[in-house]
């Protein structure tokens, strides 16, 4: 009787023990509920964490798509002056008809292999700076097209500091020194220096990126026309589109502004 009774009392403790440890563990400050909630919390912020890093570099992609002409146009880009590329070109595709009227001008674009430059908006610009109405358009004196196939009457040619200098000596013009750009007239090709396209002059500075590029493309296109250099000779007055502004604005004490348009006041 006495062993029965002493095992009945061990029975009893045993529940009344794991009765109260149940209700511990349900108290609101238990350390089980405690251990759950810090693993939810951990795993709710590396969620968030993961997923702010799968959106971010779509984010950035999204707004680099959403840039407009202009943005484009006044953005640098990484390219080396003293790159020589391929030497190899590829012709942008496709057809700009001439807007305009008077004198058409057939050209075609090559871009050099290598570059990692944006040959759309290189035609872009070339297409809309040449037949801007201050430029050598104006007043329907001429207009330009650009095709991809057939015979062009010069090739507007986007190549590496290297590849240009080699293209511009062929007709005796020497573009290391201070890496610019030239019409290699002995040749079709109007070689315009990737690094300068890319990079911009000091003279204009990289807020008028834009304005620079526009200058670059209507200075060497107006030797192809038969123009030659021109100096500023009034201070402070914007220099002639002919002028050498990726040089200098300032001419035996002349200092000029800077000037992408042969007609800047149209």
């Amino acid at each position: 009787g006495r062993t029965f009774t002493g095992i009945a009392a061990a029975a009893v403790t045993t529940v009344l023990a794991v009765v109260v440890a149940g209700q511990v563990a349900q108290e609101p400050g238990g350390g089980t509920d405690g251990r759950e909630s810090a693993g939810v919390d951990r795993q709710d912020s590396e969620d968030a964490s993961r997923s702010v890093d799968r959106t971010a570099p779509q984010t950035r992609k999204q707004e680099a798509e959403t840039l407009t002409y202009a943005q484009k146009m006044a953005t640098a880009f990484p390219l080396a002056a003293d790159l020589k590329a391929s030497g190899k070109f590829d012709a942008v595709q496709g057809l700009a008809k001439a807007p305009g009227k008077g004198h058409k001008y057939r050209y075609r674009i090559d871009v050099e292999q290598g570059l990692g430059l944006d040959s759309g908006l290189f035609a872009e610009a070339v297409q809309k700076t040449l037949n801007d109405d201050r430029s050598w358009a104006h007043n329907g004196a001429m207009t330009f097209e650009r095709i991809s196939s057939g015979e062009p009457d010069f090739v507007i040619t986007l190549a590496s500091p290297g590849t240009t200098a080699d293209w511009c000596e062929k007709s005796g013009l020497d573009t290391t020194e201070d890496n610019v750009s030239c019409d290699s007239a002995a040749t079709d090709r109007v070689m315009i220096n990737a690094y300068r396209w890319a990079q911009g002059a000091s003279t204009f500075g990289p807020d008028k990126l834009l304005a620079y590029r526009q200058m670059l493309i209507n200075h060497e296109v107006g030797h192809r026309l038969g123009h030659n250099h021109v100096s500023c000779r009034t201070p402070g007055a914007l220099a002639p589109v002919m002028q050498q502004q990726t040089k200098t604005l300032d001419l035996d004490g002349v200092k000029c502004r800077p000037n992408p348009w042969v007609h800047p006041g149209s």
